[in-house]
Formats: C-alpha cells, structure tokens, sequence
C-alpha cells in the first residue's frame, strides 16, 4: 500500500528515470551526484508509493520489470510536463532566469562571474553534467550548455557558438614508447585501433580511447585506468587537467591534430534574454587554458 495522504514525489520519479536509462544503481548514483545506498532507498520509497517492483537487480546491473517498463514512459511524460509548467511560471516573472549547464571538465567560473556582474539581479543557476547528459539541454533541464564539439543533439534544434579551441595530447603510461617523446603526429595514431563508445562516435571526438580489443567504455576514471594499466592510450584536449592527477600518466603534445572546440549551445527560437547575455559574457571571458 502506497504513503497515504503523501503525493507522488517529483525527485523520485527523476532518479528512477535516471536509474532506467543507466540501467546500473553505481552509474546512476554518480549522474545523480548521490550516494549509491541513498540512491537505493529513493526508488524502494517510490516502489513503496506506488506498490509495485519497478527494477530488479542483475549481476550486470539493473533492468526494468514490466511495470517498470510500464511506468518508464509515463514517468518522462511527467517531468517533461513539470518542466513546462515551470518554463510557464518563469515566462510571467519578472525576474530574468537561467540555468547554465557545463560538461566534465570544463571550467566556467569566469564566464559565470561576468554574467554575474553584469545582471546582479537575474538568478544564475549551473549545473555540472556528465557528457552522457547533454539531453539535459534538450529536454529543458538547463537553458544553455557549455561542452565540447561534435554535440550529440539534432542541429536543426540547436544553436551552436564558437567559444574557443584547445590542441590535443596524447595519455600514455610511463613506461609506453611514446611516454618519453618530445611530441607525436597524428599521422603516428593513425594507424591506432579505436575503441568503441556510445556516445563518441564522430571523427576526432574530444575524448578517444586507441587500443586493440578495448571493450565500450563509459565512464572517464574508467578509461584513465585503462590507460594506466597499459591496455590503451587516449587522446584528450590538452585543457583537461584530470589525467595529471595520476601519477602514473603522461602526457606528450600532439602535432597536426585537429583541436578540440568548446562551444555554448542553446535551443533554437528559445524567447530567454539572459542566453543571449551569456553568449556575450561567454565570449569576453572564456579562453582556452594555458597549455
């Protein structure tokens, strides 16, 4: 029997929506920026509402069951209508509204900063995404996204603006031949073997894994721990600082690479002022790291 006197909780039908589109409690949790065991307890709370199984465990993860098959797409209708009906109440305030989503790495504390300065009086909300999230732009979770080109979004949906580039490096282990290289081609990684990804699949994307029989891998640390164990070797523009955390990693400059674009994306025809006032922001402050 379901909470009574207790309404069906928004957050909830998120992190099952979450959970399902991972199909893994570990994955999601981290999405979530959540702790796994909480995570848990959320979805038991909405099985309890609802009195019915949504998920099984399995030892590769988790599936839906055929009620949670059932309720999986009523549930997205259902964000997606609260969404709107938020986007609604914001259209008739006065207050000038934006929610600003970045991927990974990325950095854009300046550009925050100046939009901040310049409109002290809008609310400016960010929210970090992992770069299996960018549909959080599509389905009206942020206003505007800051990632790295090729977007994996329908481009006659999205307007796209140029920020700036940054070169590529090459991640090996210590220890690779190449570890100790003043610099390699990309002529020399041609002939590399590309793992596959689900979400990475246009020439030169920003984040490549080379390695013969690497199976799809998904998360970033994931990929850095192949790398370190010596089963492959990555490509990563030179801006992301993450691999020099790991001592076993280094880095070498590649030459002839095409670079690494990072761009701020908005849905075409969206009536808010304030991306047009990021853009401007965007553009003034936010430049490629030092190398």
């Amino acid at each position: 029997m379901n909470d009574l006197g207790q309404d069906l909780e928004l957050r909830l039908v998120r992190y099952f929506t979450v959970v399902a589109a991972h199909q893994h409690f570990g994955r999601a949790a981290a999405d979530l920026h959540v702790a796994q065991p909480a995570l848990s307890r959320q979805i038991q709370r909405l099985e309890k509402y609802l009195d019915a199984r949504l998920l099984d465990r399995t030892p590769q993860g988790t599936r839906l069951t055929p009620a949670g098959e059932r309720f999986l797409p009523r549930a997205q209708a259902l964000l997606q209508a609260a969404r709107q009906a938020e986007l609604v109440a914001r259209e008739q305030a006065e207050t000038e509204r934006i929610t600003i989503g970045y991927v990974e790495d990325l950095v854009i504390t300046a550009a925050v900063r100046e939009l901040r300065h310049r409109h002290p009086d809008a609310e400016i909300a960010t929210r970090h995404l992992s770069c299996r999230d960018v549909g959080a732009l599509s389905d009206r979770r942020v206003d505007a996204l800051i990632a790295r080109a090729p977007l994996p979004l329908a481009t006659d949906d999205v307007f796209t603006t140029p920020l700036y580039e940054e070169p590529r490096m090459l991640v090996v282990p210590r220890g690779h031949p190449l570890a100790d290289r003043a610099s390699v081609t990309a002529d020399e990684l041609a002939g590399e073997e590309e793992a596959p990804c689900a979400f990475e699949t246009a020439d030169w994307a920003s984040y490549r894994i080379l390695g013969a029989g690497v199976p799809p891998i998904e998360s970033y640390e994931d990929k850095l721990e192949l790398v370190a164990s010596g089963r492959a070797i990555a490509v990563l523009p030179v801006g992301d600082r993450r691999s020099s955390l790991r001592p076993h990693l280094v880095t070498v400059p590649i030459e002839d690479a095409p670079p690494s674009h990072v761009v701020l994306a908005s849905r075409k025809g969206d009536p808010n002022p304030m991306i047009k006032k990021l853009r401007q922001a965007a553009k003034a402050v936010l430049t490629a790291p030092a190398a």
